[in-house]
C-alpha cells in the first residue's frame, strides 16, 4: 500500500467510517480494514488483534443464540442450522473468521519465534474470556462444573472458538521444537484466571500434546513455584520470599503468597494434570519419576544447589496433596521408586540441607498423603514404611542395609501417621456447627483405611509375628481401622487373631484389640463368633484355622473359668456366646478333620450352657454328636483322648432327665454296635455277608433265607421253623467266623473308660461316697434302669417290653432260638456282662434285665445239659458265663446269699452237676420273680435294698437242698465252702439290714 492508502485504512479502522463514501462500515468490512493493516503495518498488530476480539465475540453470541432458538437438543453436529432471524452480523462474520485464521497462519508461517508467542497468548486469552464470558448466560452452555465432554463438543462446534484454537495448537507445534514454554506459561495464566470455564481447552490441547504439555507444564510449575514459594516449604529462589510466614493450615487446599495479587500456577498445573490423568496417566507418572530422580542426582538440597532441583521434592509433594488424582497416579509406582536403599540414602542427603521448620513441614505433608493413599498401593506402601522402620538385624544383608537416618525418619514417619489416622477416625463428624438445621453431614472418609478394608488378613498375620515394633504398629492400625470401619472389620480382625493364634502370647493381642474395641464398638463379640462360624459352616475357613480357632476360645474359657485376671472378660463374653450358638457347634464334632473335632469338643467340654434349658433339639444333636466323638476319639487315640468328650457328655447327663437317657442311651447302641465292638473285645462278624454273597448264585433257593423270613414272627411251641442256623444245606457247617482282636490291655482299658463314663453319668445328684461294695458314688436306679431298658432293645429287640416275671422252665422250649441268639450275643460281645454288672450296682434295675438274664441263662442250662465232658474245663467261656451271671443276680438282690455264692464252686464241679444247680437258680426265680416291688429303699445307706426273709421260703429254702447234695457229693474237695451255703439266721438278717 502507498502512504495515502495505508493513512486511509488506519483512519477507516480507527473511526469505524468509510473515508471517501462516509457510511459506517459493516463488522465485516471494518475486520478485513483491520487485517489489511496487519498485514501492512506490523507495529499495528496490538490494536488490530484487540479489535478482532470483538469480531470473535460477535460470532459467539451469534452461535449462541441461534442455539437458545433452536427446540432440538443434543451434540451441535446433530442440530437444524440457525433460523434466518439470526443477529446482525451474525452470518456475516463466519467468512471473516475465516480469513483471520489465514492471515495469522501466514504469519505463523512465515514467521514462528516472532508471531506464535504473541498469537497463542492472544488465542488462549481470548478463548479464556469467551468461555468465562458466555459459561452462564446461555441456557445450551452446560455447568463448567458438569460434564467436560458436553463443554468440549459445545465450543469445538462454534467456529469462532474451534478457529481459535486451531490458531493456538498451529503456534504450539510451530514452537514444539524449539521452545514452547511461551505457550504452556500463555496456558497457565489463562488456566488460572478462568478455571473451570477454561478448562475444555486444557483437556483438548493436553490430549493433541501429551507429552510435551505434561513436561512443560510441570517445568512452567516448578519454576513458578521456585520463584514465587509454596506454601509450606518449598525452597525460594532468588525472587522467591524465604521468610514468609508457614500456612497455619498443615495441608492446604492451594498456595498463595501474602502480599502478592497473582495466583500462583501450581493451581493451574493440577487442574491440567487432573483433566489427563484418565488418559494420560503413564505419561504424567513417568514424568513426575523422572524429575524426582533428577532432583536427587542433583545432590545434596537446601539453600546452595540449584533452585529447580531444591524445590523438586516440595513441589511434588505439594501437588499431590492438591491433587489425589494425581496422588493416585504416582502411588501405584512410588513403592518400588523407593525401594533401593541407595534411593533412600540419596533423598536423606538430598533433604539434609533443608532447615527444621521445612522439614517438619514436608514431614507433615507426607503423613496426610500417606493418609489419602488409595488403592493396592496404600497396603504396599504400608509394608514399606513398616519394612524401611524396622530396627536393624543381625542378619540384614551388607547391601541392603537402610541408614539409621533413614530408619528413624521413617519410625517418625509411622507415629506421626498413626497419630494422624487418630485423629480423623475420632473427628469424622465436621465441625460442630454441622448439621444444626438439617441432616448431619456423612462421616469423611479416610482413603487410606479405606484401601486397607481388604487387607485385614494380611495386617492379622503380620501382627501376629510379633516383630519388634512392627506388631505393635500394626495392632494399633487394626483397632482404628476397626473403629473406623464398624461393625464390619472390628469382628473379621478379632476372628482373625483368634483363628491363627498359637501361643498365649499371640492370643493375648487379640484379648487386647478387645479391650481397645470394647467402649466404642457395642457386639463386637457375638458378631465375631458369628462371622467364624459362617466361615465355618461355608468351607472358607481352612481346617486347620477352625481347630486353632475353637483351640483357642477353649483355652480363654477355661482362663475365665480359673479366674484368670487378663482375658477372663474376654472368656466369659465368648462363653456366652458359644452357649446361644449350640446348635452351630454341635455339627462341628462331626467334622472329617479330627484335629477340628477334638477342638470343638475342647469347647464344648467347658463353655456354659444357656441359663434356660436347651431344646429337645439342641439336646439331643449335642448328645449325638457328643456320643459319635467319644467313640471316634476312643478308635483314634484310645483312653487317653476321650477325656474332652466325656466331660461333654456327663455335663450333658445332668442337665435334665431327658439329657440323662438319651446319653446312656446312645452310649450303650454306641458300645454294642458292629463297628464298634472290637474296642471293647468283641468278635467282628464279616462272614455272614461273604457267605451269602458267594453262594447266592450257587443255589435256587436258600432254606437259610426261607427260615429268616418265617421267623420273623414269633415262632410258636415245637414249630417247624424252630432251626438254629448252624450252616447251609449243601455246603455245611460254617467257616469259623473271623476275629479281629486288640490287645487284652487296650480291650480292658477301653473297657474301663467306657464304663466310668457310664458311672459318672449314672452317680445320683449329690451323692457321696458310701460302704458298699464297689465303693463308688451312689448310682441313680433311674439312670441305671435306662442302660437296662436299652441293653434289652440293642441285644433282643422283639423281646422288648417283656414280662419281668419268671416263667416255668418248659416256657423256654418256646424260645430256643432267641436264647441261642442271646448266649450268642453275649459270646461275641464281652461288654455285656459289664453292662450288667454296672446295672446291678444300682438295684432294683436289673430286674428289667430279666429277658436277658432268662435267655443267657437257658442258653447255658442247654448246653451243660448237652455236653459230655467229665469236667467244665473243656468250656472256659460257658464256665466263666455261668459264674458272672449268678454273681450279677446275687449282686442286683435277685438271688439270696446262699444262691448267689454257688458260682464258686462250679470250676470244680463236673457239667451236669452245674446244670443242677443253674435249675435250682431258675426255680427260685420263678418263685421269687425279679420284680422292682420287693425292693424297698433304705435311707441309711441311700439304696434300695432287698429283704428276702419277709418272702417265704426267701432265704433259699428247698432250693438249697440241690446244692448241699452236691456239696455232700464232694465233700472231700467242697467240704471247707460249705458255710458259705447257708441260710443266714433272722438275726443275722437283722444285723445286715442294720
Amino acid at each position: 500500500l502507498s502512504a495515502q492508502e495505508l493513512s486511509q485504512e488506519i483512519k477507516a479502522f480507527l473511526t469505524g467510517v468509510d473515508p471517501i463514501l462516509g457510511h459506517q462500515l459493516s463488522a465485516r468490512e471494518h475486520a478485513r480494514c483491520g487485517l489489511l493493516l496487519l498485514r501492512s503495518l506490523p507495529p499495528a498488530r496490538a490494536a488490530v488483534l484487540d479489535h478482532l476480539r470483538g469480531v470473535f465475540d460477535e460470532s459467539v453470541r451469534a452461535h449462541l443464540a441461534a442455539l437458545d432458538e433452536s427446540p432440538v437438543a443434543g451434540p451441535p453436529h446433530l442440530r437444524p442450522p440457525p433460523p434466518s432471524h439470526v443477529p446482525a452480523g451474525g452470518p456475516g462474520l463466519e467468512d471473516v473468521v475465516q480469513e483471520v485464521q489465514q492471515v495469522l497462519s501466514e504469519f505463523i508461517r512465515a514467521n514462528p519465534k516472532a508471531w506464535a508467542p504473541v498469537i497463542s497468548a492472544w488465542s488462549i486469552d481470548l478463548m479464556g474470556q469467551l468461555s468465562s464470558t458466555y459459561s452462564g448466560q446461555h441456557q445450551r452452555v452446560p455447568h463448567a462444573t458438569g460434564s467436560l465432554n458436553e463443554l468440549l463438543q459445545l465450543w469445538m462446534g462454534c467456529q469462532a472458538t474451534r478457529t481459535l484454537m486451531d490458531i493456538y495448537v498451529q503456534c504450539l507445534s510451530a514452537l514444539i521444537g524449539s521452545c514452547p514454554d511461551a505457550c504452556v506459561d500463555a496456558l497457565l495464566d489463562t488456566s488460572v484466571q478462568h478455571s473451570p470455564h477454561f478448562d475444555w481447552v486444557v483437556a483438548h490441547i493436553g490430549s493433541s500434546f501429551p507429552g510435551t504439555i505434561i513436561s512443560r507444564v510441570l517445568s512452567c510449575g516448578l519454576k513458578d513455584f521456585c520463584v514465587h514459594g509454596g506454601a509450606g516449604g518449598g525452597a525460594g529462589g532468588s525472587g522467591g520470599s524465604s521468610s514468609q510466614t508457614p500456612s497455619i493450615d498443615p495441608f492446604p487446599g492451594s498456595p498463595a503468597i501474602p502480599g502478592e495479587k497473582r495466583v500462583p500456577k501450581i493451581a493451574s498445573v493440577v487442574g491440567i494434570l487432573g483433566h489427563l490423568a484418565s488418559r494420560h496417566g503413564d505419561s504424567i507418572r513417568r514424568e513426575l519419576l523422572r524429575m524426582f530422580h533428577d532432583s536427587l542426582a542433583g545432590g545434596t538440597g537446601g539453600r546452595s544447589g540449584d533452585p529447580s532441583l531444591q524445590a523438586t521434592v516440595p513441589f511434588l509433594l505439594q501437588l499431590a496433596v492438591m491433587s489425589p488424582a494425581l496422588l493416585g497416579t504416582v502411588s501405584g509406582e512410588l513403592v518400588d521408586c523407593l525401594k533401593p536403599p541407595a534411593v533412600l540414602s540419596q533423598l536423606q542427603q538430598h533433604l539434609q540441607g533443608f532447615p527444621r521448620e521445612e522439614l517438619d513441614n514436608m514431614l507433615n505433608l507426607a503423613v496426610h498423603l500417606v493418609s489419602q493413599a488409595s488403592g493396592a498401593g496404600a497396603y504396599r506402601l504400608l509394608q514399606f514404611l513398616v519394612d524401611t522402620a524396622m530396627p536393624a538385624s543381625v542378619i540384614t544383608t551388607q547391601g541392603l542395609a537402610v541408614p539409621d537416618p533413614v530408619r528413624e525418619a521413617c519410625d517418625r514417619l509411622i507415629q506421626l501417621l498413626l497419630l494422624h489416622l487418630q485423629k480423623l477416625v475420632h473427628h469424622r463428624g465436621g465441625s460442630p456447627g454441622e448439621g444444626v438445621l438439617g441432616p448431619p453431614p456423612p462421616p469423611r472418609p479416610v482413603p487410606f483405611l479405606d484401601a486397607l478394608r481388604n487387607h485385614v488378613g494380611e495386617l492379622c498375620g503380620e501382627t501376629l509375628r510379633l516383630e519388634r515394633k512392627r506388631f505393635l504398629w500394626q495392632h494399633q492400625l487394626l483397632g482404628l481401622l476397626s473403629v473406623y470401619t464398624r461393625p464390619s472389620c472390628g469382628p473379621e480382625a478379632l476372628g482373625h487373631l483368634l483363628s491363627r493364634a498359637r501361643s498365649p502370647e499371640e492370643l493375648s493381642l487379640a484379648t487386647q484389640l478387645y479391650a481397645g474395641l470394647v467402649v466404642s464398638l457395642s457386639g463386637l463379640l457375638p458378631l465375631a463368633f458369628r462371622s467364624c462360624l459362617a466361615r465355618v459352616h461355608a468351607g472358607t475357613l481352612q481346617p486347620p484355622f477352625t481347630a486353632r480357632f475353637l483351640r483357642n476360645l477353649a483355652l480363654l474359657v477355661g482362663w475365665e473359668q480359673q479366674g484368670g485376671e487378663g482375658p477372663a472378660a474376654l472368656g466369659a463374653r465368648f462363653g456366652e456366646s458359644a452357649s446361644a450358638h449350640l446348635s452351630d457347634l454341635a455339627p462341628l464334632l462331626l467334622h472329617p478333620e479330627e484335629e477340628v473335632a477334638e477342638a470343638a469338643a475342647s469347647l464344648l467340654a467347658i463353655c456354659p450352657f444357656p441359663q434356660e434349658a436347651l431344646s429337645p433339639s439342641q439336646l439331643l444333636g449335642l448328645v449325638r454328636a457328643g456320643v459319635h466323638r467319644f467313640f471316634a476319639s476312643l478308635r483314634l487315640h484310645g483312653p487317653p483322648g476321650v477325656a474332652s468328650a466325656s466331660q461333654l457328655l456327663t455335663r450333658l447327663s445332668q442337665t435334665s432327665p431327658a439329657g440323662l437317657k438319651a446319653v446312656l442311651q446312645l452310649l450303650v447302641e454306641g458300645a454294642l454296635h458292629r463297628g464298634n465292638t472290637e474296642l471293647f473285645g468283641g468278635e467282628v462278624d464279616r462272614d455272614n455277608e461273604i457267605l451269602s454273597v458267594a453262594s447266592a448264585p450257587l443255589a435256587s433257593a436258600s432254606l437259610l433265607d426261607t427260615n429268616r423270613r418265617h421267623t420273623a414272627a414269633v415262632p410258636g411251641p415245637g414249630g417247624i421253623w424252630s432251626v438254629f442256623h448252624a450252616g447251609v444245606i449243601g455246603r455245611g457247617l460254617k467257616p469259623p467266623k473271623f476275629v479281629q482282636s486288640r490287645d487284652q490291655q487296650e480291650v480292658i482299658y477301653n473297657t474301663q473308660s467306657l464304663l466310668s463314663l457310664l458311672v459318672h453319668c449314672c452317680s445320683a445328684p449329690g451323692g457321696t461316697e458310701c460302704g458298699g461294695c464297689w465303693g463308688t458314688p451312689t448310682l441313680s436306679p433311674e439312670a441305671a434302669k435306662a442302660v437296662a431298658v436299652t441293653l434289652v432293645e440293642s441285644v433282643c429287640p422283639d423281646a422288648a417290653g417283656a414280662e419281668l416275671a419268671w416263667p416255668p422252665e418248659e416256657h423256654a422250649r418256646a424260645t430256643v432260638e432267641r436264647d441261642l441268639r442271646i448266649g450268642r450275643r453275649f459270646r461275641e460281645q464281652p461288654l455285656l456282662f459289664e453292662l450288667l454288672k454296672l446295672v446291678a450296682a444300682a438295684p432294683p434295675a436289673l430286674c428289667y434285665c430279666s429277658v436277658l438274664l432268662r435267655g443267657l441263662l437257658a442258653a447255658l442250662l442247654g448246653h451243660w445239659e448237652a455236653s459230655r465232658h467229665p469236667d467244665t474245663a473243656h468250656s472256659p467261656w460257658h464256665l466263666e458265663a455261668s459264674c458272672t451271671l449268678v454273681a450279677v443276680m446275687a449282686e442286683g438282690s435277685l438271688l439270696p446269699p446262699a444262691l448267689g455264692n454257688m458260682h464258686e464252686v462250679f470250676s470244680q464241679l463236673a457239667p451236669f452237676e452245674v446244670r443242677l444247680l443253674l435249675l435250682s437258680v431258675w426255680g427260685f426265680l420263678r418263685e421269687h420273680g425279679p420284680l422292682p416291688q420287693k425292693f424297698i429303699f433304705q435311707s441309711e445307706r441311700g439304696r434300695f435294698i432287698r429283704d428276702f426273709s419277709r418272702e417265704g421260703g426267701g432265704e433259699g429254702g428247698p432250693h438249697l437242698a440241690v446244692l448241699h447234695s452236691v456239696l455232700h457229693r464232694n465233700i472231700d474237695r467242697l467240704g471247707l465252702f460249705s458255710g458259705r451255703f447257708q441260710a443266714p439266721s433272722p438275726s443275722t438278717l437283722l444285723r445286715q439290714g442294720t
